[in-house]
């Protein structure tokens, strides 16, 4: 089976109010050597579908968008694996690779094409360091495991580094940060479920989709009006969901076919990127328009392609994984103007919260990835 979007990191739990996180990518087979950009230009027509959001049905529009694959890129050295995570409007690109010995290192890919040097937290004690958002002043956010065992937060700005732990949590994980400085992420207060979180102003709001297991923020726009991440419901399986400026929980955003879906990032335009994997082990990219339009994208030749950012422009940053397993960069851009719908049904992200005890707390019951990358 080729890697599908819920199969690249793991989480153990190792007591009933602790997790950790190792990273494990599929099928290391082969060494490769260290490879410039290449200017491929693929013009790819989107399908546009639209699914049901809430149960509500929606019409089919016309297609009317389009992805341009700019170049792949891969971090120097041989056997890495390359993960890019968030591009900020400089094109600027954070991301995380893993080499070898399955040691995760943060890194970013400045616009000129240059890679800086593996970031890793000074309090790193295992080999995990994930980048996972940049913003227009180049500060990074991201996370690391610690001696303890758990997940923790930094910031890196200027060559210093900041921890960062959501008050009386005992792990945390920032996963975006916008230009603004505020940030989204998810902790465990200790229960063993995760919580999404939004720092707005120094001022943080936690939440969780209403009977999920686990829900996790991964970017909030400059405009502060829309967030988006995914969702763990009661029998393990991922869905998308968005948060608007109100508060109000839009979810499940599940692509027709979808077995597990994950919204990365999103932008001021309010264009959401993701993936979603279906039945038969394929992992589709996904371009999502809230409240319920989207389309989907496959790199050539790949069963495995993941979009995790997107700035104003439309530039997106991603991944694919080749046939021997390997993962590798990519840069896009969207073309077109993607649809708009009339917006579905609501909740209210704290009427009816309901926190629950997960029934089986294996890594495969929180769907094999926390969080995904």
């Amino acid at each position: 089976m080729k890697v599908v979007c819920i199969e690249n990191t793991k989480w153990i739990l190792s007591g009933p109010h602790q997790l950790r996180k190792f990273a494990q990518e599929n099928s290391i087979k082969e060494a490769i050597s260290i490879m410039k950009p290449k200017q491929i230009f693929i013009s790819i027509l989107a399908v546009l579908f639209v699914f049901p959001l809430m149960g509500t049905f929606a019409q089919q529009a016309s297609s009317s968008g389009s992805i341009e694959v700019i170049m792949t890129f891969d971090y120097p050295g041989a056997g890495n694996l390359t993960l890019p995570q968030k591009i900020n409007e400089r094109g600027d690109i954070v991301g995380e690779f893993i080499d070898s010995n399955g040691v995760t290192r943060a890194f970013v890919r400045f616009s000129d094409g240059s890679f800086s040097a593996p970031i890793v937290d000074p309090n790193d004690t295992v080999g995990f360091t994930e980048g996972r958002g940049i913003n227009n002043s180049r500060t990074v956010c991201g996370d690391y495991v610690g001696s303890d065992g758990n997940s923790h937060g930094f910031f890196l700005s200027g060559g210093t580094f900041t921890e960062y732990d959501v008050p009386g949590a005992l792990s945390t994980a920032v996963l975006g940060i916008n230009d603004l400085a505020d940030f989204a992420g998810a902790f465990d207060p200790g229960s063993g479920i995760l919580q999404g979180f939004v720092s707005v102003g120094g001022t943080i709001t936690s939440f969780s989709v209403p009977g999920a297991i686990s829900t996790l923020a991964y970017q909030l726009n400059n405009s502060k009006q829309l967030v988006v991440g995914y969702y763990i419901d009661g029998s393990g399986i991922l869905h998308g969901y968005f948060r608007d400026a109100n508060g109000v929980l839009h979810f499940p955003i599940d692509p027709s076919g979808s077995v597990g879906t994950v919204l990365f990032g999103d932008n001021i335009r309010n264009w959401v990127v993701g993936r979603y994997a279906d039945s038969s082990g394929v992992t589709h990219g996904l371009f999502f328009v809230p409240p319920n339009n989207f389309f989907t994208f496959d790199y050539p030749g790949s069963t495995f392609t993941s979009l995790n950012g997107i700035n104003a422009a439309g530039f997106i940053c991603g991944r694919y994984v080749d046939a021997s397993g390997i993962a590798h960069g990519i840069i896009a851009r969207v073309t077109g103007t993607p649809p708009t719908k009339e917006a579905g049904p609501e909740m209210k992200a704290f009427d009816s919260r309901s926190l629950v005890t997960p029934l089986n707390q294996s890594p495969s019951a929180w769907g094999g990835a926390m969080p995904a990358r």
